[in-house]
Parts: C-alpha cells; sequence; structure tokens
C-alpha cells in the first residue's frame, strides 16, 4: 500500500466547497488518511492544513492574470516545493486550470498519481489543453453531464457520478440553519467571491435594487473576503450578511446572481434570477474571440437553452438588471417557467451522493 497522503489544490471558493466535501466523505472510508491542500475555510473546517488560502490566488480575466504573472509564477515555485516535502502519492487538481494543468504535468513526472477532480472547461475554450490532461492526469472526474461525451470524443476515460451540489444542498436543508429575519420578501445579491468581481458587478446590482422597494434587500457576501471590503458598498436599507449564502437562498424570492457555482446553486434553490457577468474590457474583448460556447451561466449550459436571462458586459448595467427581473416579478408565468426548468436541471444532474461515489473511486483506484 502507498502511503495515505493527499496534497489537494483548489483556486477558488466553489473548489473548495466540492474539495471539503470530498475530504468528508474520503475520511469515512480512511479516517487514517492524511490531507494538505491549497485551499480555503470550508478545507480548514474539515481539519485539514491549509498551506495556502484561496484569497491569495484567485485572478479573474486575461489581464489580471498578466498584472499578477510574478506573485502567480511564485505560486508555482511555493507549490512545486510543498509537494516535494510533503510527498504524496496523489495529488487532488480541483478546477482552477491555469494553474493546475502546469502542476498536473509537474507531479506526473516526478511519479505523483494525478487526479482531476471537476475537469477544467476546456469545451468552452483551449480544447488542446485535452492533449495535456490525457498525458498528465491518470484518472479525471466530472460535475457536469454533457463534459463526459465531450471528453469521450477525444477518446478520453472519464467519470461521472453526478453533482456533488445537490448533496450539499441536502445537507443544508436537512440542518438547523437560522432563519435571516425580514419583514418583506427577499432580493437576494449575490456578487461573487473575488475582488474583481465584487468591485465591477456589485455596484450595478445595488443600484437596480433601488427599483424595487417591496423587497428587503440582502447581499451575501463571501467569507473569503475581510469583511472591512464590503464597508464602501454599504448602503442604507441593504444588509450584508457574510457566509449565509444558502440561508438567504432558502428564502429569497428573486436574485441577481453572478455568473459561476452560485448561478447553480440558486437554481437548485428553485429561485428565480438574472445573471450578471462583467469583466475588464480588454479581458472580455480576448473571451469573445476564443470562448466557444453559447450560453455562461451553468444552468442554461447545462439545459442547453435559454433558460435564464444573461446580461454580458455592457448589457450589464442597472437599468438593463432592472427590466430583466420585472420580467419575472410581473409575470407569473415567466416565474413559473423558470422554477419548471430549474426542476428539470435537478434530474439532469442526478441523484444525490456524488462526494461519496467520487471519493470512493479515488480510493480503490489508489489506495488498494
Amino acid at each position: 500500500m502507498k502511503n495515505e497522503r493527499v496534497f489537494i489544490i483548489s483556486g477558488e471558493a466553489s473548489g473548495d466547497l466540492h474539495a471539503a466535501n470530498l475530504v468528508k466523505a474520503w475520511k469515512k472510508i480512511n479516517p487514517t488518511m492524511e490531507f494538505v491542500a491549497w485551499g480555503g475555510d470550508r478545507l480548514i473546517a474539515e481539519n485539514v492544513s491549509v498551506l495556502k488560502h484561496i484569497r491569495e490566488l484567485s485572478f479573474m480575466g486575461f489581464l489580471e492574470v498578466f498584472l499578477n504573472i510574478f506573485t502567480i509564477l511564485k505560486n508555482f515555485k511555493t507549490c512545486k516545493a510543498q509537494l516535494a516535502e510533503f510527498k504524496p502519492s496523489v495529488i487532488v487538481l480541483v478546477d482552477f486550470p491555469g494553474f493546475n494543468l502546469r502542476i498536473a504535468e509537474w507531479a506526473k513526472k516526478r511519479g505523483i498519481h494525478v487526479v482531476y477532480y471537476i475537469s477544467p472547461q476546456l469545451w468552452a475554450w483551449k480544447q488542446n489543453r485535452v492533449k495535456k490532461i490525457k498525458k498528465y492526469v491518470d484518472e479525471l472526474y466530472c460535475i457536469l453531464p454533457f463534459e463526459r461525451d465531450f471528453y469521450q470524443n477525444f477518446g478520453m476515460k472519464v467519470h461521472y457520478f453526478g453533482h456533488p451540489l445537490l448533496d450539499e444542498i441536502e445537507r443544508f436543508s436537512h440542518s438547523d440553519q437560522n432563519e435571516i429575519q425580514v419583514n418583506r420578501p427577499i432580493l437576494a445579491l449575490l456578487p461573487g467571491s473575488r475582488l474583481q468581481e465584487i468591485k465591477r458587478k456589485l455596484p450595478i446590482m445595488l443600484e437596480a435594487s433601488k427599483a424595487f422597494k417591496e423587497f428587503d434587500v440582502i447581499v451575501a457576501c463571501s467569507t473569503q473576503l475581510p469583511p472591512s471590503y464590503f464597508d464602501s458598498f454599504k448602503t442604507d436599507g441593504v444588509r450584508f450578511e457574510f457566509g449565509k449564502t444558502y440561508e438567504i437562498l432558502q428564502q429569497a424570492s428573486y436574485a441577481f446572481v453572478t455568473s459561476g457555482t452560485a448561478t447553480l446553486e440558486t437554481a437548485l434553490f428553485e429561485v428565480p434570477q438574472v445573471v450578471c457577468y462583467k469583466s475588464s474590457p480588454l479581458s472580455f474583448w480576448i473571451a469573445k474571440r476564443v470562448v466557444k460556447i453559447k450560453y455562461i451561466s451553468l444552468v442554461n449550459l447545462i439545459l442547453g437553452e435559454g433558460l435564464v436571462e444573461e446580461l454580458i458586459q455592457n448589457d450589464c448595467n442597472s437599468d438593463q438588471l432592472v427590466r430583466s427581473l420585472k420580467k419575472l416579478t410581473t409575470s407569473i408565468e415567466n416565474k413559473e417557467q423558470m422554477i419548471a426548468g430549474y426542476k428539470r436541471l435537478k434530474v439532469t444532474l442526478g441523484g444525490k451522493g456524488a462526494s461519496e461515489r467520487i471519493a470512493f473511486s479515488i480510493h480503490e483506484t489508489f489506495f488498494k
């Protein structure tokens, strides 16, 4: 039997969440497994030693990556040194492809087994990276149903056991969560967890929310950022809640949501939403020329249809957000159509238990 050491690298909040649930499931299979990670508060809560926090890692967009290139190169050097010192049998890479694919190559050449959990979104752009995955990744796990066919078309073996968010939300629904105390229905604002995206989109969401005086407006703030970061955004009549995204979505009537995992979480709570995406002009210009997908939200991508409205770049402004949300608040038919689409989405994603099945698969492959 190999040494029971696993090194996990997740670079953003959603990856931290899924990695933490994987660890929790894995410890039930083998409580003696030793984990260290690059991750966030969710992994820390699972008693994993986090060597680099995700708040230091996430750079959004082409321009932002370029401006932080020296920090990123330093992170590569640090990560390799930590891997060499820890000497894991297996490295589990969670999304974060720009960084993790380079680490995969380095690790594989040194005899470390490489698992990619939450496969890179190569179906959107940079499909040539598939060659690197085939060469340097031993086992690939995807969490979106259409990804299985994408990778199989390249002759790759890929595992699909469902989406772990179903388990996370199921656990939450059976927990003793505290309700958010409000006087009116909730309009939730989910601005994301990265500094850049919050700075660009939260002011627009806040301005648009002024048109909906019948709601209590609540901003779901990421605990990955210091509370003081949100001080400059605070305004009368708007509440800022930290680490309570699911509590807010559980009670929300509608939501403005930053594109990413949050769009899927909002859908699984069956909250009608308007999706927002806005990056730097240069990053958007580049993305338009390289990204090969029709939609940006996970909801629409999984369903293969434009169920939720996506306001992208210049369309992501307060006036358009107001118009888009009013289509839902003033039309029972539009709202019910979206809810019906959410129910189809849940069926498409499959049943619960994904984290447990993935943990068992990795353990059986490398530690038995």
